[in-house]
């Protein structure tokens, strides 16, 4: 749901707008937005509202080398985190359709201070760990999006977590995709699993640009002006943001919701799956709650390895073929997709029947 798809908040924003459109200071709705994340997400006691969920995870990482006193970040292969230098290196998202295992412009310093380990694999964390010990933090999509979605093996957050603590390291949840989404206290309510440092972003700002982070009130105290470690933005707690993310949230306290969008992408995932299954092609189809990716590709789908050999030469013509029907879909296979509430029943089944004839001009 978003601002331009929901009247509510599209009336909250001609409401705002009467008493400016920036601050450039902390005000109320920025602090009541803070308690509804605050409420929603266990792990969160304090928060800091930045603009997108780029700045959002440079910022969680600067906290974690700055409250650590280390230098050395992990992340996985394939998992996006946004633009920031450090994690530029093996990325998902846009950067793995173009084929970059890198950024140009990233100093090779600054890189080899990332080190990626195959995500749903344990035990190479483990064993990373086991070589450096001067690792400050583990940043993770707890269900990964961004290499289409990649839910964690049963046991592996729990495994991340206990690797984290044991080594003095932190664990950061980048939830800018299942924050919200995949649960109201996001992935790691679904999970059952509490990072040290959580990022946040879309959802939270009801279609505005928009992005936070927050954790413990010891590890957030290092923020100034309250500690040494620096982070600010002219813009951060945008009233308009702040506004359109209010409604969105309070909107989400109903958790029939959930249900409601676990039922409609289920029902999408299996007519995706019939028609594929009709047409021949194979297909993977990977879901949590409403996230899904359809991989063109056979086997289990777990990490970057077995994500990279989907047929993207065949996505591309499929995506082409649906749009020809009239359905847009994202541009590339590794990015996961997602159901809301303006997806009806009626709209759900065009979608299918759409994909059933693309599929079958694809076969």
């Amino acid at each position: 749901m978003g601002s331009n798809d929901s009247p509510e908040v599209l009336s909250a924003l001609f409401e705002a707008l009467n008493h400016g459109t920036s601050y450039g200071a902390p005000n109320e709705l920025e602090v009541e937005l803070a308690e509804e994340i605050k409420a929603a997400v266990a792990s969160i006691e304090m928060v800091r509202m930045v603009n997108s969920g780029t700045e959002a995870t440079m910022s969680a990482i600067r906290l974690a080398r700055g409250a650590t006193g280390r230098n050395k970040l992990v992340k996985f292969e394939g998992c996006y985190h946004g633009h920031g230098d450090s994690l530029l290196v093996k990325a998902g998202s846009g950067v793995a359709t173009l084929g970059l295992p890198d950024s140009p412009g990233v100093p090779p310093t600054l890189a080899r201070e990332t080190l990626t380990v195959p995500f749903n694999d344990a035990r190479a964390l483990a064993g990373l760990f086991d070589k450096h010990k001067d690792i400050a933090a583990v940043i993770i999509e707890p269900v990964a999006g961004n290499m289409g979605c990649i839910p964690p093996a049963q046991g592996y957050l729990e495994a991340v977590r206990e690797i984290t603590s044991r080594n003095g390291a932190l664990l950061i949840f980048d939830e800018v995709m299942t924050g919200f989404r995949v649960a109201r206290g996001g992935a790691q309510e679904l999970y059952s699993i509490t990072p040290d440092i959580t990022t946040l972003g879309k959802i939270i700002g009801g279609g505005l640009p928009v992005g936070a982070y927050g954790g413990r009130k010891d590890l957030m105290l290092n923020i100034a002006p309250a500690g040494p470690i620096y982070q600010a933005g002219t813009l951060s707690g945008n009233p308009l943001a702040m506004t359109a993310g209010l409604v969105t949230l309070r909107r989400l306290r109903d958790r029939s919701i959930y249900e409601r969008l676990d039922v409609a992408t289920s029902h999408l995932c299996e007519g995706l799956r019939d028609a594929a299954a009709e047409a021949g092609v194979p297909t993977v189809i990977n879901r949590v709650g409403s996230m899904w990716t359809s991989f063109f590709a056979e086997g289990e789908i777990t990490d970057w390895a077995s994500a990279s050999l989907s047929d993207r030469e065949r996505y591309g013509r499929f995506f082409h073929a649906m749009l020809a029907e009239g359905v847009y879909l994202a541009p590339s296979q590794f990015e996961a997709a997602f159901v809301s509430l303006a997806h009806t029943d009626e709209l759900i089944g065009r979608t299918i029947e759409a994909a059933r004839k693309a599929l079958a001009s694809i076969a």
